[in-house]
């Protein structure tokens, strides 16, 4: 089946100025599938924006499926920055008949791009989307870290059958699929009086990394390394306070701000293991003056050039780009190591692989912070490190 079984081409006038573009906006810049679907054999492109218009599965959130094309209409009106963009538009991806055919449109479509080194950029529609996005690496034959920003953990009961599912417990079908080829999950932003304790604990148990709101709320930098350790992202709009991203209907008062929001995502763009992401539950029907749309399409703005901004500092190669750290514990158990890059100041801990575990490799590379490194140098184990061993059991 080819890619251009599953979309719908976009009407130019749903995002075309009336006065035209200017050769230095993105309208121009990009392949945009209008008429004729675009030809991935005469052309090289980096990464590939497309549209999913199905928001049944987005709880009290429906109007997201109109989402894809409020964004275009500002997205397309920004400038190149400094650099060559070579991004495809392939239209819209239309609901199926049931939202699991949705699903499998999805897996299929994200699937198709990785093997082509192509990123995916999903414009949903709700976030129970992001289960559609994560079976797209079940062929793949790779284990999958998976970022979410949220500012809860989406693992309410879920009483669908088959891989149908809500956005409000779309995280249950992840932590249960099988096969199973989730490594890591970690949640950017969560609010505390959104979470039950149990929830919590579930987390704790499995040793996923989950991060509140207000750790970041002197520094949004620390979220970096929890980015940069993502295979695939999932954005909750909802994740961003109401004052900056009104056009949700279950927005709340407090979150990210507009500023901080597209940092998280000219972080993502940076990270060279990145391969997909995807930005759900913006409900044009909320949206005050289009201003919502305009932080999405900024913060897609931001993800591009994030992406042509990528140091390509990971897998760590060449040796001589990068300097090794060894410290010792209190209790003389042992030594940790870790790696700064040359070119980025992006620092890694490795983290050995039980006895028996990697055929290939010693050693499971972990983003992590200066503040890491530190903590190994006074003698204490970081947590980070502990909980990737664990896992790794």
């Amino acid at each position: 089946m080819s890619l251009t079984d599953f979309f719908s081409p976009i009407n130019p006038d749903s995002f075309t100025p009336k006065q035209g573009f200017f050769t230095s906006q993105l309208g121009l810049k990009a392949q945009i599938y209008t008429e004729s679907f675009p030809d991935f054999e005469e052309h090289t492109y980096d990464l590939a924006i497309f549209g999913v218009l199905d928001g049944r599965g987005a709880v009290n959130n429906e109007g997201s499926a109109l989402a894809p094309d409020y964004f275009r209409e500002k997205f397309y009106k920004l400038n190149e920055g400094a650099f060559n963009s070579r991004i495809v538009d392939l239209g819209n991806i239309k609901h199926g008949a049931t939202i699991a055919d949705t699903y499998i449109a999805i897996k299929m479509v994200v699937s198709e791009l990785i093997k082509k080194d192509i990123i995916p950029v999903i414009i949903g529609g709700g976030q129970d989307l992001t289960y559609g996005q994560y079976l797209g690496y079940e062929d793949l034959e790779q284990k999958v870290d998976l970022v979410v920003i949220d500012n809860q953990f989406d693992i309410g009961d879920d009483d669908n059958e088959g891989i149908a599912t809500r956005s409000d417990c779309y995280l249950n079908k992840i932590f249960l699929h099988q096969p199973n080829y989730l490594f890591n999950f970690s949640n950017v932003g969560y609010q505390t009086y959104f979470v039950n304790q149990e929830s919590l604990s579930v987390m704790d148990k499995l040793y996923f990394d989950v991060h509140r709101l207000g750790e970041f709320a002197q520094d949004i930098s620390l979220t970096e390394p929890i980015i940069r350790n993502a295979n695939m992202i999932s954005f909750d709009m909802g994740a961003i306070r109401s004052a900056d991203a009104a056009a949700n209907a279950n927005t709340t008062p407090n979150g990210f701000d507009g500023e901080e929001a597209c940092r998280i995502a000219r972080y993502a763009g940076m990270n060279d293991k990145l391969t997909s992401i995807g930005f759900y539950e913006f409900n044009p029907a909320y949206d005050n003056n289009g201003q919502t749309a305009f932080l999405l399409a900024q913060m897609v703005w931001y993800f591009v050039d994030g992406f042509y901004a990528r140091k390509k500092d990971f897998p760590l190669t060449p040796k001589s780009q990068f300097m090794i750290y060894r410290t010792s514990l209190k209790d003389g158990s042992g030594e940790m190591m870790f790696v700064k890059s040359k070119k980025s100041d992006r620092w890694w801990m490795q983290v050995p692989y039980p006895s028996g575990q990697s055929k290939n490799e010693r050693y499971h590379l972990v983003p992590c912070r200066y503040d890491d490194y530190q903590t190994a140098v006074n003698g204490e184990m970081p947590d980070l490190w502990w909980r990737t061993y664990q896992k790794l059991n």
